[in-house]
């Protein structure tokens, strides 16, 4: 295939073109001989809830005629986006994130398309979030779940092993999650920002639950049945996959990749204030001379720029996706930055003598040491996640 197709069946939504309710998102990769029982099951699933079915297929193989085929019996709207070779970004997980991007229903659920998350099972997860969660996982390790289905006792071990080694990386975002790896979950499709995802392979709701913080989990225990057409996807090239995204979550998520990025916009920061002072010392220069009261304005202005390209940074980079609106942390953090500033100048005259009289060093370490504060009171306080977890539903 050279190019991205779309199918969509003409059956409208009850309610005259409103979006769906729920949007049953599965990707697919080979799965034609699945294809047509999956859509004959969860067609009368999702009538009763105003659903619709969204394919996003990675197949080499018969997968989007397959579609188009059950699409036309379906008793519901079913569509199909399906990536060229080129556009498989991030695999199984990369398909996931575009359908995401794609759902317009209240509630998106993620299932594979080999029979092994059953359909029926959809109301259970959907009856859940309304019952006040972000994220309901279908769960193969908790209550009256089971694994059974897995194809052999190494792949259980090592499905338990993965979600184990998660969990002692990601204790706080993993708090309450017992099978961080199922790929069948009920998520509110509003919650998600797809663009934050940076996925590698099909462990998709690692990935969301460790990038999204603030998310209300729930849990609904599921059998995972065995598969009946097809191949799984699992290999040691996942297995690799997988461990690159422990290691990517790790630094991205962990608070030293959270310093390393709010170091980097600090640096940024100063490049930002430097630059906007030399353009208005230009300015003042040339509208009423230069001398210590414009260059006193200008120095400030300059300040408050580079504080507003801090803060911009700080809330779309360093701590995305934190609760609550960001007006109300412009105002601390800009108490915080000003604050920062006038105390830097006194701690490097304190640090001077301590530094064998160096004015350079006792800066650049009054610095160092006025941006780890910084850091502890936006990591600990300011951006504090704040997660909030429904209670696990037997």
């Amino acid at each position: 295939m050279d190019a991205v197709i779309t199918l969509e069946v003409t059956k409208r939504h009850d309610g005259d073109g409103a979006p769906p309710r729920v949007c049953v998102l599965v990707p697919t990769r080979n799965e034609a001989g699945n294809v047509g029982p999956l859509v004959a099951r969860l067609g009368p699933v999702l009538a009763g809830l105003g659903g619709e079915v969204l394919f996003v297929d990675d197949s080499d193989d018969h997968t989007p005629a397959a579609v188009a085929a059950a699409a036309s019996a379906a008793a519901v709207p079913v569509r199909l986006l399906h990536r060229a070779r080129a556009e498989r970004t991030g695999g199984l997980g990369g398909a996931v994130q575009e359908g995401l991007a794609a759902a317009t229903a209240r509630w998106t659920v993620v299932m594979d398309g080999d029979l092994q998350h059953p359909p029926e099972r959809v109301p259970e997860l959907i009856a859940a979030a309304e019952r006040g969660a972000d994220l309901v996982v279908a769960t193969r390790y908790a209550g009256e779940g089971s694994a059974d289905g897995l194809s052999s006792r190494f792949r259980g071990l090592a499905s338990r092993g993965a979600g184990a080694a998660a969990r002692v990386l990601f204790p706080r975002a993993l708090a309450g999650v017992s099978d961080p790896m199922s790929g069948f979950f009920a998520v509110r499709t509003a919650a998600v920002r797809p663009g934050d995802l940076r996925p590698r392979g099909f462990k998709i709701l690692l990935e969301l639950l460790v990038r999204t913080p603030g998310l209300r989990v729930a849990e609904v225990p599921f059998t995972f049945a065995e598969r009946q057409h097809g191949q799984s996807k699992a290999s040691g090239r996942e297995a690799a996959r997988y461990l690159r995204q422990l290691a990517g979550l790790r630094l991205a998520a962990g608070r030293a990749g959270r310093l390393a990025r709010f170091a980097s916009v600090g640096g940024s920061g100063v490049l930002v204030n430097v630059a906007v002072l030399a353009l208005l010392l230009r300015v003042v220069s040339g509208a009423i001379g230069a001398g210590a009261g414009g260059q006193v304005a200008a120095a400030v202005a300059a300040t408050q720029v580079a504080v507003g390209w801090n803060f911009a940074l700080t809330e779309r980079w360093v701590f995305p996706g934190r609760p609550g609106h960001w007006a109300a942390r412009l105002l601390p953090f800009w108490v915080l930055n000003c604050g920062a500033l006038l105390a830097q100048l006194p701690l490097a005259a304190r640090l001077e003598s301590m530094l064998g009289g160096s004015y350079v060093l006792a800066t650049g370490a009054a610095l160092a040491i006025v941006m780890l504060a910084r850091f502890v009171v936006c990591d600990r306080w300011l951006y504090r996640p704040g997660r909030e977890r429904a209670p696990a539903r037997p």
